[in-house]
């Protein structure tokens, strides 16, 4: 797939050639002055050039480490790796990686998962094709089977002391480029639709808002908020309210963003982020054939806290969500509000959120802004 659209793409330049040979044919009925080849083929080619260069420029400069790495279920893999000096980014855009053991010449995009906030930047790459395939292989070489308490199935972190790791493979980074979920920050109010590795550009949304819930925290223990006096260092922080939908098939999907998951119902405990899971591979909630596992589901949580299907302290429901009661619900809760919604997954649902997006906007006093970004 993307190596068949890489190479033909770049057949372009066996055009180019072409088109300068052509010109070239002239030079016997034409002074070089009155030749207009070079007109047509400069422009692009000079733009196209410095593109190159500058993306060279910044990944060379842009040098990271890997900080760790995580093989999870659903053949996902986790790359943590150091920020470089100078690098700012927004929540919801993306990165190009390049790794020079598999192909100098081909990058691929990605979401960042890391909040703006962090010290690291962080990728989740699902395995989809050749390229992912073989740096899966190359980073598991480097992995061990995780001990108690760590997630994943194969993990490394990359510790002082630790010199028996295999050597890690040369990872460059180009970016950050923008992508429609960065514009969350113009809402008050977010309702985040994620479906499967889709998810991964709103956790850097989760983040970054459970970034600044705790930060709001810090400042009211030192007195700053309260103060009466306007703080001039930053800009406020405008979402005060954040749903987040994240529909997979898979139970070990779960394993992806587990401790993002427990972190933000530990620390959010005004309840800024309400977190819906939902496993579409389970029946229908309310059918008999899942009844024991709502049960036992349902014991577990109230003795432990933790969910037994996901493995985190956010309850897991079955099945798809209704998405007229959601929009409902987040109507009801929000009126004369303007609602930022932010989905990303496949194109099969965008149907059906755009529709409710604009049903309620009509018939509602809260508008629902739709955003998407397919994956």
């Amino acid at each position: 797939g993307f190596n068949a659209f890489w190479y033909s793409h770049h057949l372009f330049v066996i055009v180019y050639v072409l088109f300068i040979i052509h010109g070239c044919f002239l030079y016997l009925s034409k002074k070089w002055y009155k030749k207009t080849t070079w007109m047509y083929l400069a422009v692009p080619m000079i733009l196209y050039g410095c593109e190159r260069l500058l993306r060279a420029f910044r990944s060379g400069y842009k040098s990271v480490k890997i900080l760790k790495v995580a093989v999870y279920p659903g053949n996902v893999l986790a790359l943590h790796v150091s920020k470089p000096q100078g690098f700012k980014y927004t929540s919801g855009q993306y990165i190009y990686v390049n790794c020079s053991d598999i192909s100098p010449f081909e990058w691929h995009p990605f979401s960042i998962t890391s909040a703006p906030g962090d010290d690291y930047i962080s990728v989740h790459i699902r395995t989809l094709g050749d390229w992912t395939s073989q740096l899966k292989g190359i980073f598991a070489k480097a992995c061990q089977p995780a001990n108690d308490g760590q997630s994943g199935l194969l993990r490394a972190d990359m510790l002082p002391g630790k010199p028996s790791l295999p050597r890690m493979p040369r990872v460059r980074i180009d970016g950050p480029y923008g992508a429609p979920a960065q514009d969350y920050k113009n809402y008050e109010v977010l309702l985040l639709v994620g479906l499967g590795i889709g998810a991964t550009p709103l956790i850097s949304i989760l983040k970054d808002v459970l970034n600044n819930i705790k930060q709001q925290e810090e400042d009211l223990e030192e007195g700053e908020v309260e103060s009466g006096v306007k703080s001039n260092k930053k800009k406020p922080f405008a979402t005060k309210r954040a749903y987040f939908y994240w529909v997979t098939r898979e139970q070990g999907s779960f394993e992806w963003f587990k401790g993002v998951m427990n972190e933000i119902a530990e620390n959010d405990k005004e309840g800024v982020i309400e977190l819906h899971n939902y496993c579409t591979s389970v029946y229908e909630e309310g059918d008999a054939r899942s009844a024991l596992i709502t049960m036992l589901q349902s014991l577990h949580h109230a003795k432990s806290g933790v969910d037994v299907v996901s493995e985190t302290r956010v309850k897991t429901h079955f099945a798809r969500p209704n998405w007229r009661n959601v929009y409902k619900h987040v109507a009801l809760k929000h009126p004369d509000k303007r609602v930022g919604v932010f989905y990303c997954g496949a194109h099969g649902l965008v149907g059906e959120l755009r529709k409710f997006s604009l049903d309620f906007s009509r018939k509602t006093d809260t508008k629902f802004d739709f955003h998407k970004e397919n994956f």
